[in-house]
């Protein structure tokens, strides 16, 4: 009898603590139409803050969703960017640029290979950081935002290392896009045509150049988008400036947004370059470091910050299609809010 008390009364705590965290759901979207699953949402998580497999997997293929989206959305403005920096002529500017992308047929162009590098990247730094921060905050603590700041860094720049291939090759494409119009056949069809060439031109490990800078980029940028945006979004709830719903994910996506361009740049420069280079015979940058010295030398401080303005354009965008339809998803599937 006694055992079966005490079992009787586990249960009733089990049940209690189900409909706790249930009422804690449904009060952060009560302004959502979509009823939610407590069960679904738990399920998500494991013991000790763990996400489990189920959890890992829906945000995988949720968050590369939404990535594709916000690519494909903003990616015009990533090819200004991207033309800006590249540009060795002082008087280039936006309008300039735009106009030769229209006239060229390029604002498009690199597009396959930068969907493929968010299927890669996004999942792996938004997952990571959630693992690493579930970690922390096991036993009720509470995680501090320097703890943050430093697994949104290394998250990104992990999820950089893996998704490097596919960012060199977009940047190389989105480099190109104007040579059709001079007569000149860029240096790729596609991105199976560009793997191929750059793995005989230069091994399997060409496809990795640059990616020392590209990953201290990442470590940056991450430390903005992810963990100003997990910062931003708390501080808004806490401060009951509204509740956890699309107006906080939008505030929060534009500090994210802002953050992470003011921390990338000008590493952000220095990357593009370093990976629109060709083989080592042919480099007109040693490192990173030469990159630095030689663009400042010979166009002034001002041309590390260049496309600075359409990046921050980009992000800002990007950062709101990606968050607001990637907690909306989540919120439908019966996940946690981010």
């Amino acid at each position: 009898m006694g055992g079966a008390h005490v079992a009787a009364t586990r249960t009733g705590e089990q049940q209690a603590g189900v409909r706790e965290h249930g009422s804690r759901i449904r009060a952060r979207s009560s302004s959502s139409p979509i009823p939610l699953n407590p069960e679904a949402m738990i399920d998500s998580v494991g013991e000790g803050g763990r996400l489990s497999h189920r959890g890992t997997l829906v945000r995988v293929y949720l968050s590369s969703v939404s990535s594709a989206v916000a690519e494909t959305v903003t990616y015009p403005i990533d090819a200004i960017k991207t033309r800006l920096q590249l540009h060795r002529s002082p008087g280039a500017g936006v309008i300039r640029v735009v106009g030769e992308l229209v006239r060229d047929g390029g604002m498009y162009w690199g597009l396959s290979p930068a969907v493929v590098r968010h299927l890669i990247y996004t999942p792996l730094r938004i997952v990571g950081y959630e693992h690493i921060r579930s970690y922390l905050a096991s036993g009720g603590r509470e995680v501090t935002l320097l703890e943050k700041g430093l697994a949104g860094g290394v998250s990104g720049c992990f999820a950089q290392i893996v998704a490097s291939p596919a960012d060199l090759i977009k940047v190389r494409m989105q480099a190109d896009s104007g040579l059709k119009s001079q007569g000149i056949q860029p240096r790729y069809t596609g991105l199976a045509d560009a793997v191929t060439k750059i793995v005989r031109a230069d091994g399997v490990v060409g496809l990795w150049k640059g990616v020392v800078p590209n990953a201290k980029r990442a470590f940056l940028v991450n430390i903005g988008e992810l963990t100003c945006y997990d910062q931003a979004k708390q501080l808004i709830i806490r401060k009951h400036i509204c509740e956890d719903n699309v107006y906080a994910h939008t505030l929060a996506s534009v500090f994210s947004g802002l953050s992470a361009t003011t921390l990338s740049y000008p590493a952000d420069a220095i990357k593009t370059r370093m990976m629109n280079q060709g083989k080592e015979g042919k480099a007109m940058y040693r490192n990173s470091l030469d990159c630095f010295v030689k663009t400042v030398k010979h166009e002034g401080v001002i041309a590390l910050w260049k496309g600075f303005l359409p990046t921050w354009a980009r992000l800002g965008p990007w950062q709101f299609v990606f968050w607001v339809s990637y907690e909306k998803l989540r919120q439908v599937s019966g996940i946690t809010p981010f």
